[in-house]
């Protein structure tokens, strides 16, 4: 009797020892939670996140801020268990954040590159708001190319075919929209002096082209700089470039709220969708923000998991996002998800 006593005993003892043994082992999952927000108008470690040197700036009674994900890659049984049943917290596969040949390093670095490239569109975007335009400058000419003989190192092309450029991007992608051979009617300026020319497309590297290098300019009298470090991915772009707009402008588009949100922007003001909006909107709502811009196409999902007493405001566009501040400031109801 005693002797199975002891067995019953070591076999719980067991038992238990291999229960914990699994639950501490790591699992091929991740865990999502509510990441940091961070104020695009404020400081963030002592330094402001947007710097603005060699013009006056204006002051903000309110907030915008940006909302994050925060991601535990090292994934142990037990908190993949606690995560599937936590509100806040989302429990994904590994691969579908690191995918397979890809380390953990690489997708952070491919992380801060995009991150580094939402600034500068963000940037783009919101001085062309300001009344900066983008100026698409020729670098070089191709002496064997259409444009040869056309086209100045200098030129600043202004138009294909009387279809303006807002940005550089949109000079290939004009080109490319008719097949080689081609004539296109370019406009350009030529030390201030405005002119036209027609060049004939000619393909190279399977595309059409018309043999000019060029890039990509925005003069402006002042310096700008966005400082903000240990944050990744493309979706703050809307919300600098709102911070932008609020610091070089002398009117507070927060109206002393606090304003959170999230969004990828291009360069032409499009607000595209992201990732984490349900960790987002708890980060939110934690901010005690009173409201939420949230990216037209993430609209649904946002929905699926709002907070309470968090408006959710549907933007496509900065200017979108522009009009439901200043109604927002008005004590009106933007548009909503």
């Amino acid at each position: 009797m005693r002797r199975r006593g002891v067995t019953v005993l070591l076999g719980a003892l067991i038992t238990a020892l291999l229960s914990v043994g699994v639950l501490a082992a790591p699992i091929p999952y991740v865990v999502l939670g509510p990441g940091p927000t961070v104020n695009t108008l404020g400081e963030e470690d002592g330094t402001e996140v947007i710097q603005i040197s060699g013009r006056e700036t204006s002051t903000s009674a309110g907030q915008l801020r940006l909302t994050t994900v925060g991601v535990q890659p090292d994934v142990k049984l037990l908190s993949a268990i606690a995560g599937w049943f936590s509100d806040d917290q989302a429990v994904v596969p590994y691969e579908l954040i690191y995918p397979p040949g890809q380390s953990e390093e690489q997708v952070d670095e491919r992380n801060a590159e995009d991150f580094a490239a939402s600034q500068t569109s963000a940037e783009t975007a919101a001085l062309r708001k300001l009344g900066y335009p983008v100026q698409v400058v020729v670098k070089a000419v191709r002496p064997d190319g259409p444009a040869a003989g056309v086209l100045q190192v200098g030129d600043v092309i202004t138009s294909v075919d009387g279809a303006p450029l807002p940005t550089a991007g949109k000079l290939t992608e004009l080109i490319r929209a008719e097949p080689a051979g081609t004539a296109l009617t370019i406009g350009y300026t030529r030390a201030g002096a405005a002119a036209t020319a027609e060049i004939t497309s000619r393909e190279s590297d399977g595309v059409p082209r018309i043999g000019v290098e060029i890039e990509q300019q925005q003069p402006k009298p002042f310096e700008l700089k966005i400082d903000l470090n240990d944050i990744g991915g493309p979706s703050a772009g809307l919300m600098f470039a709102l911070g932008i707009i609020d610091k070089i402008e002398p009117d507070d588009l927060t109206g002393g709220k606090i304003i959170a949100g999230t969004g990828t922007i291009d360069e032409e003001g499009r607000v595209g969708p992201i990732g984490g909006i349900p960790q987002k909107l708890v980060g939110a709502k934690a901010a005690d923000a009173v409201a939420f811009l949230v990216p037209a196409d993430n609209c649904a999902e946002a929905v699926r998991n709002a907070q309470p007493d968090l408006p959710l405001v549907r933007v496509g566009t900065l200017d979108e996002a522009l009009t439901a501040l200043e109604t927002l400031r008005a004590g009106g109801d933007p548009v909503r998800c």
